[in-house]
């Protein structure tokens, strides 16, 4: 279903909004341009809705909720093993293109924004003006570009990180990154899953050069997230203020409560220690898929000791989002692990959209389902604060106001035209 210039009304559903009590059934949206004009009960609404030319959409008391929001996204992938060397013999034209299928698969699967942390040779920041322009299909992209390390450290065999070593040029490194676009910064704090000269515990900054990571962002009004394995580090990176801890294989009860004291955020990405039929598919070696899903049962224990304390737990995948895994989407089964691992349906549906959104700085923007914010929304057919796998049943996504995955007519829309 092409956009309108009219805009659309989505009549007879149920308006599931993380910001509400509850579910507003029998409800209507009205959507005007890119954004949603009003939502509600009143049949004042559908009236005036009619009345300026809306196109109708009869969902029959399915489910609207908003977009979700992934925070650990990498559209240039390339773990060890096939795929990813194949990926990493790619010329920049061919990743450009790769990563467009990626972004485009990805909001299909109803990801409607994404946080990329590291991605190769910058191609984030054309791809995310490509989306922008509406030359390409593809979610809100916020990008930290590449991430930094250090020399050797996590993800230095890529281009999507940039070695560093020493205080001045770790914040050489982060201004690069600013005057390239980022949104924020990604450092690599330790050694983790897919190095395979390293531990997960490897420590790989001193207190300086995480010092000047945290306060050359911060000067430029960045966020800096952290690829982070061990509680010593992850300790002295929260008191430095560390705005958010992706992965935290091994979080401490203690680090969990000085997380939620100084409000850092936590990206658990679940899924990366237990999916063995992703590894396969990838021709991921044996020494690596030990070594994640060894890490399994700590990795979970830290997430629900993170949950206790009330740290603020976000969606993130790290798998592609639209990879097909376990029945559904890499980002679908991360929320369900994220449920079911203590968080709840309410609180997950949160934590994919009003969270990220009000990390981001976009909770104006983007995260419910308000009057004057992007009418980013996906229809399901089953209800989600019943149970998360409700994201199973998608059938319709929108962004921006327009259609782009209506499953009722198998259609999928194209880039809007370049004006």
């Amino acid at each position: 279903m092409a956009a309108t210039e009219t805009g659309y009304l989505l009549r007879d559903c149920t308006v599931v909004d993380p910001l509400a009590d509850g579910p507003l059934t029998d409800a209507a949206v009205w959507i005007e341009g890119e954004r949603i004009r009003e939502v509600g009960t009143d049949p004042d609404l559908v009236s005036r809705a009619r009345a300026a030319g809306c196109v109708e959409v009869e969902l029959a008391g399915s489910y609207v909720t908003p977009g979700l929001i992934n925070m650990h996204t990498h559209f240039s992938l390339s773990l060890p093993g096939e795929l990813g060397a194949r990926v990493n013999r790619m010329g920049p034209h061919d990743l450009a293109l790769y990563m467009a299928d990626g972004a485009r698969r990805t909001l299909h699967s109803g990801v409607t924004s994404v946080r990329c942390v590291g991605e190769k040779d910058h191609a984030d920041f054309a791809l995310r003006t490509a989306v922008d322009s509406g030359f390409v299909p593809g979610p809100r992209i916020f990008t930290a570009g590449r991430a930094v390390t250090c020399t050797g450290g996590h993800g230095h065999g890529s281009s999507g990180a940039l070695e560093c070593d020493g205080a001045t040029e770790f914040r050489r490194g982060v201004r690069s990154q600013v005057k390239a676009g980022a949104d924020l910064i990604k450092v690599m704090i330790s050694g983790g899953i897919s190095g395979r000269h390293e531990k997960i515990d490897t420590r790989q900054v001193t207190t300086d050069e995480l010092a000047a990571v945290i306060t050359t962002a911060h000067e430029w009004g960045r966020k800096v997230t952290a690829h982070a394995g061990p509680w010593p580090v992850i300790t002295e990176a929260v008191e430095l203020g560390l705005d958010c801890v992706e992965h935290g294989y091994e979080l401490t009860r203690e680090l969990a409560g000085l997380m939620a004291e100084k409000g850092c955020s936590y990206v658990p990405t679940l899924v990366v220690t237990r999916c063995k039929e992703f590894f396969d598919e990838l021709g991921v070696p044996e020494w690596m898929q030990q070594r994640s899903l060894a890490a399994g049962e700590r990795h979970m224990q830290s997430y629900e000791w993170a949950l206790e304390a009330g740290v603020d737990v976000l969606l993130g995948s790290d798998m592609p989002p639209f990879w097909r895994f376990e029945g559904t989407s890499a980002a679908v089964r991360e929320l369900e692990y994220m449920a079911t691992g203590g968080l709840g349906a309410r609180e997950a549906l949160r934590s994919a959209t009003i969270g990220p959104a009000r990390w981001l700085g976009v909770d104006d923007d983007l995260g419910s389902i308000t009057a004057g914010k992007y009418a980013d929304l996906l229809v399901l057919d089953e209800d989600p604060l019943a149970d998360t796998a409700a994201f199973r049943s998608l059938s319709l996504v929108l962004k921006g106001g327009e259609v782009v995955r209506d499953d009722r007519t198998r259609s999928v829309a194209s880039p809007r035209p370049m004006a």
